[in-house]
């Protein structure tokens, strides 16, 4: 193998072993050891610093990013509190809804309490005793 050629990079415990053995090397250093570099058109090295920082945090076990919700797309999570808007209405967003399997069509009864609103689906069972 040419002294230049890339070579694959390291993963899992070799990669977690490789940077223990070079403690004294710098991060890019490290990277470019474990075969987290690429050639540019010239022939120069390019260090793919990233890439190297995630396999890492993989191979020791760390979860960087959080669970993905089911569709696979990231997005706002439902905080269960919403605020009157300007115009005075209130919105209940589709994180709710889809929640809840809502349709549009679906049809609700407000109650109004001295601090609370309460929607009850209509057609729908009581479910409090």
């Amino acid at each position: 193998m040419a002294k230049d050629t890339p070579v694959k990079p390291l993963t899992g415990q070799a990669l977690v072993e490789k940077v223990k053995e070079l403690n004294s090397y710098s991060p890019e250093e490290k990277a470019k050891a474990c075969g987290y570099y690429s050639l540019t058109k010239s022939g120069a090295p390019r260090v793919n610093m990233m890439k190297f920082m995630n396999a890492l945090l993989e191979a020791e076990g760390i979860q960087f990013d959080g669970p993905q919700n089911g569709n696979g797309r990231g997005g706002r999570s439902a905080s269960y509190r919403i605020s009157v808007q300007a115009n005075g209405n209130l919105l209940i967003g589709a994180a709710y809804t889809k929640q809840m399997n809502l349709k549009p069509g679906d049809e609700f009864d407000i109650t109004l309490g001295r601090k609370h609103i309460k929607l009850k689906q209509v057609g729908a069972e009581d479910e409090e005793s």
